[in-house]
């Protein structure tokens, strides 16, 4: 599926690479550490019913890596000067781990900022005596067999042909991903106090064999957000979007669409 068409804007003196698909309401969606490498059957869905706008975050894919990139909040604060830059109303907002990390310490850093926030199962949280997984020190094969529910998805990942293109690319985000996330792991300590901040609507999505944020982080999270939600996806792993796509769009839609006036 690859029914997108891709822009490069310049940002803060970067170029970023902007994919976009169908009409309606916009949405954006921020990715996680191992950015867009294909065009998913869950964007093609939220894409029934929105303008989809999927950038790769500054560092990451076919974006720029700017030198004013140090940190988790380096990115949120790109975030609102995209929305600005595209001249975006309030919009729906969804990001999946490490992107939904980015969209909250966005939404602390202008509350006013979205319409609707839907995180997928994000990191920036830390919950005592429940380790988060460690994508920095997995082997290839436990990074994948981590990511899925379903073994038969974690081998496809694995089977999937490496051309040196996705190679550089999977390489860069990596160093993005540490560059972000790298030390504390893919938490921010000060992130928790400030969430209540967050006046938006906000949707959590989380699968309920999610090896990399288990799913006590989603009531940590639920805590701490004013106004927030929680649907858990049976048989899902860290990645709900890719393993229920229809399901998970589904439940996105309701819920943006529930919110409206």
């Amino acid at each position: 599926m690859s029914d997108f068409t891709s822009d490069y804007p310049t940002i803060l003196g970067a170029r970023i690479h902007v994919r976009r698909a169908g009409e309606g309401p916009p949405l954006v969606f921020l990715h996680g550490a191992g950015g867009v490498p294909v065009w998913l059957r869950f964007y093609a869905k939220l894409a029934e019913h929105f303008e989809v706008i999927v950038p790769d975050h500054p560092g990451f894919g076919e974006s720029d890596t700017p030198p004013w990139l140090r940190e988790i909040g380096d990115a949120a604060m790109f975030y609102l000067d995209f929305l600005e830059a595209l001249d975006l109303p309030p919009v729906d907002v969804v990001g999946a781990s490490l992107g939904g990390w980015i969209a909250a310490e966005a939404a602390v850093r202008r509350p006013d900022g979205f319409r609707t926030l839907s995180l997928i199962a994000p990191a920036g949280l830390r919950v005592k005596d429940v380790p988060s997984g460690d994508s920095f020190i997995w082997s290839p094969e436990e990074y994948a067999r981590n990511l899925f529910h379903d073994p038969a998805l974690a081998q496809k990942m694995l089977d999937a042909p490496v051309t040196p293109e996705l190679e550089d690319l999977q390489i860069k985000n990596r160093f993005a991903t540490a560059r972000l996330a790298w030390e504390p792991r893919f938490y921010n300590p000060a992130l928790e106090r400030w969430l209540h901040r967050i006046k938006t609507p906000t949707l959590l999505v989380w699968g309920d064999d999610d090896k990399v944020m288990p799913p006590a982080y989603a009531g940590a999270w639920q805590a701490a957000l004013p106004d927030a939600r929680l649907v858990t996806i049976e048989r899902s792993g860290h990645l709900p979007q890719v393993e229920h796509p229809d399901r998970v769009a589904a439940e996105i839609r309701s819920f943006a669409e529930g919110a409206r006036p």
